[in-house]
This record gives structure tokens, sequence and C-alpha cells, in this order.
């Protein structure tokens, strides 16, 4: 697999799991970012140790502090972007942050509703809105070639749970918060991609699988090495015929 070669990278979520594994993903690929960003709650934790042991021979990537539901905190990591990527922008955007409350129709509560709503969905927004220009600078200075992940892009990473057509798994978790921010999330990377589309940003949602969040330990049928390598892989293939779809880990289109 030639794997996906992209200049610059900002990954949110990178504190443990799918984000982490990503961030591993990256670092590992063929031709890894120059510039890689590992948005993170707590770069002393998990993120700091993992690239502490790393043995890549590439530049260490910067873990900017990053609270997606602290419009401040999200300002002043676009500054630690910028100080880095200068006038080549940011390439690619990956919206990783997911949280969820265990609930069922009868149990859901409206605390519950706004806590996964403001991660899951509003800090995908605020974060995409707050690194747009960032990411015009790489779609304009990529020139005209095609729309990609290398050029300029959104990765929304949402969940099948989201799907409306779909709505799978219902009688094994309901998660109705959960649910419903990712089907938030699925109309977001639409509105992002019908908005975005005209300057080259490519935008696009990615089910990784039962790895985010976890079901019950051992439940889930995929592994956080499938999912990265499966996302990776797709992420490498996505053009312009994809923006404004939903996909799934093993590069098969999902209905919203």
């Amino acid at each position: 697999m030639e794997g996906l070669g992209v200049g610059s990278v900002l990954l949110t979520g990178c504190d443990g799991g799918l984000g982490l594994g990503l961030l591993k993903g990256l670092l590992e690929q063929p031709s890894p970012p120059q510039h890689l960003f590992a948005a993170c709650l707590d770069p002393q934790g998990k993120v700091g140790r993992a690239l502490d042991r790393g043995h890549q021979p590439v530049p260490k990537p910067s873990c900017p502090l990053a609270d997606v539901t602290d419009p401040n905190s999200i300002k002043a990591a676009v500054g630690k972007v910028q100080e880095q990527v200068g006038s080549a922008g940011l390439n690619l955007l990956i919206n990783n942050i997911s949280t969820t409350r265990r609930s069922t129709l009868a149990t859901e509560t409206a605390e519950n509703m706004s806590l996964v709503y403001a991660t899951n969905t509003i800090g995908p927004l605020q974060t995409s809105q707050a690194f747009l220009p960032l990411l015009k600078e790489a779609a304009e200075a990529e020139g005209q070639h095609e729309m990609s992940c290398s050029r300029a892009a959104i990765i929304n990473i949402s969940s099948i749970l989201g799907s409306i057509e779909v709505a799978e798994a219902w009688e094994e978790r309901q998660d109705i918060c959960y649910r419903c921010s990712k089907a938030a999330l699925n109309m977001l990377t639409k509105c992002l991609a019908l908005e975005y589309g005209s300057s080259g940003i490519l935008c696009v949602s990615v089910d990784p699988g039962r790895v985010t969040p976890p079901l019950e330990r051992g439940t889930g049928p995929v592994t956080v090495e499938e999912s990265v390598q499966g996302v990776l892989r797709l992420l490498a293939q996505l053009s312009a015929t994809s923006n404004g779809t939903f996909w799934d880990w093993r590069g098969q289109r999902l209905p919203w």
C-alpha cells in the first residue's frame, strides 16, 4: 500500500483509543506528515509517553492542548499550528474527539444530550470554523490539484449508530445522546461539504467501527489496529466524488 501522503495533519482526541492509534498510524506511514499535531487534553499522558518511545526518524508531533468545547482553547491551538505550517496551511483536519453517556430512551436526560452534543457535534463545528483559513491556504497552495486529503480536507469521525436509515444495534445499545450527536455530525459534514467544497476542501464522515467509544471490554469486533489501517487506507483514496459522503473503515459507502 502506497499510504497516505499529506504534509500537515491535525488530529483531535489523541489521549487514547482510536485517536492515539491514528496518531501512531500516521507516524508509521511510508511518508509521514511533515507536521503532525496531536491535539489532546493531557500532552504528558499517553500521547507524550507514546511519542517519547517513538522510533520513527520523523519530526516529533506537536501536542497542543485543545478542548474542543472551549473556543479559546481552539483559538490557541490554531495559533500554534499556524506558527509551524506558515503559508502552506493545514492539509488535513481529523475531528476524532468523541464521548458518550450510556442510556436508553426512557433514561436519557437533557444534561446527557447537552454534554455529548457539545463534544461530538459542536466541537467539530467550532474546530472546523477556526481552522478554515489554514485549510483554505493549503487548498490554494496546492494549485489546481484534485480534491484529496493530501490537498485540504476535514474528516469527521462519526459512527454507523448515527445513520438514520440503518439505525444499527438498537437492541444492543440505544444510547440516544450518542446516536443523535453523530446523526447531527453527519449533517454537519454535509453542510461543510456544500460550503467549503468550492474552496477545494474535501469533507467526509467516517465510521471507524466499534472501537470509539468502546463497548464492554472484549466485545468490539474491530481492533484499533484494524480500524486505523482501514481508515488511513480510505483517506488515501478519497476524491472529489467523495465530498459530502459517509464511509466505513472497510472502504464501504454508508447511507445517511
